[in-house]
């Protein structure tokens, strides 16, 4: 699903707004409170209180995200990292952590509120392999084959023009690198609702991480054009209305009851994972 033009950067004004202010604030995509629940922070439910306490104390931890990419992409002693939309920097430090001195990742954000948290966090954690770079995921600002590996959180599904992203994604990787991204993505066929699909993304908040979802079916597709092979799509959470962001629980009053109850089965918190042919 892509927007182009005017409309593309309207929706990347709206995301960098948002999330200016997310971080501002302290509180995450998921939820206005900043927990995956009434009481677990969004951080400590995907990552574990353990591999938390292993940051410093002063790192802001606050996750943007709707997964654990650094788990998912089995990093490696000695590798080179992208986290695309990397936000405060926390995929990035324990990505650091788990590359090691002779491994170096890149974090790639284009909201300046968030590279500013990042980069106090990298100073507070004394990571030295770590640099975090201004830009947008559709025009990386990378040479092409760079990386090992790229990772990213909750971040695909904001990007209006998703194919080019993966493009660009697939050009930055080394030949034989590999993909592992959390993302929301939509288990189903929109089209089986009594109302169109663009009405239904029209009542959905890009900003509250919905909107702009791949389905599975688009998402294998997108990857396998860019060039991608070993594609994997794997539902890791489903979601409730209650886990719908306040945002777009607004929006989503505009659709019938029928339409969003039915919605609610169809998103998910999924995993990615694919290869650039050696």
């Amino acid at each position: 699903m892509t927007q182009r033009s005017s409309s593309s950067e309207t929706i990347k004004d709206q995301v960098r707004d948002h999330y200016a202010q997310r971080i501002q604030s302290g509180s995450c995509c998921g939820s206005s409170s900043g927990c995956r629940d009434n009481n677990t922070p969004t951080e400590v439910a995907l990552y574990g209180a353990g591999t938390i306490s292993t940051l410093p104390k002063g790192v802001v931890t606050t996750s943007f995200g709707c997964g654990n990419p650094v788990a998912l992409a089995s990093l490696g002693t000695g590798e080179v990292v992208l986290d695309l939309g990397s936000g405060g920097g926390l995929d990035v430090l324990l990505a650091a952590q788990r590359v090691g001195a002779t491994g170096y990742v890149y974090g790639l954000d284009m909201t300046d509120e968030m590279l500013a948290v990042a980069r106090r966090n990298a100073e507070k954690a004394g990571a030295t392999n770590v640099e975090f770079l201004k830009g947008d995921i559709e025009n990386i600002p990378l040479p092409s084959n760079t990386v090992d590996v790229i990772i990213s959180n909750c971040v695909v599904n904001l990007t209006p023009d998703k194919a080019l992203a993966l493009n660009e994604a697939f050009r930055v990787l080394k030949p034989g690198g590999r993909l592992a991204v959390s993302d929301i993505v939509i288990d189903g066929d929109l089209s089986v609702f009594p109302v169109t699909e663009e009405q239904i993304r029209a009542a959905l908040s890009w900003t509250g991480c919905i909107a702009g979802a791949l389905t599975m079916e688009e998402y294998r597709t997108l990857l396998s054009d860019a060039g991608f092979v070993d594609i994997a799509v794997t539902v890791q959470h489903r979601y409730a209305i209650d886990d719908v962001p306040s945002e777009a629980s607004a929006d989503l009053a505009t659709l019938p009851a029928d339409v969003v109850n039915g919605l609610a089965e169809c998103f998910t918190s999924s995993a990615i994972t694919a290869r650039k042919p050696e």
